[in-house]
């Protein structure tokens, strides 16, 4: 019984390796990069910004406080976020001075 057991947790422990290992090639192989889409770190935040109008965008702030929501408008010292996720009917206007990091989508499903 403690045999049967003992290759049972080891063939399982096998196949958890094993299936993790192939998880990041199969997403590999089904993404592309999304034309145009790129961070010119040369550049400010607000020229990093502009181009995701209308896109998807996470801030993150300095406080540590992340909004997701549609960028609408860019200006010199504010971001305006529209449809802000898990607030609904609700804008966003942030400080640039305030915001630590911006996420977007850069690669998709084939």
């Amino acid at each position: 019984m403690k045999k049967t057991a003992g290759f049972v947790s080891v063939s399982l422990v096998i196949l958890v390796c094993v299936a993790l290992l192939t998880v990041p090639l199969r997403a590999g192989a089904q993404t592309k990069a999304i034309e145009g889409v790129k961070f010119e770190v040369s550049q400010s935040l607000n020229d990093n910004l502009k181009p995701f109008l209308g896109k998807l965008v996470y801030v993150n702030l300095r406080s540590g406080k992340t909004f997701l929501g549609s960028l609408k408008a860019v200006g010199d010292h504010w971001i305006h976020l529209e449809k802000v996720a898990e607030r609904n009917f609700f804008d966003a206007l942030i400080r640039i001075e305030d915001i630590s990091a911006i996420e977007v989508q850069f690669r998709d499903n084939k």
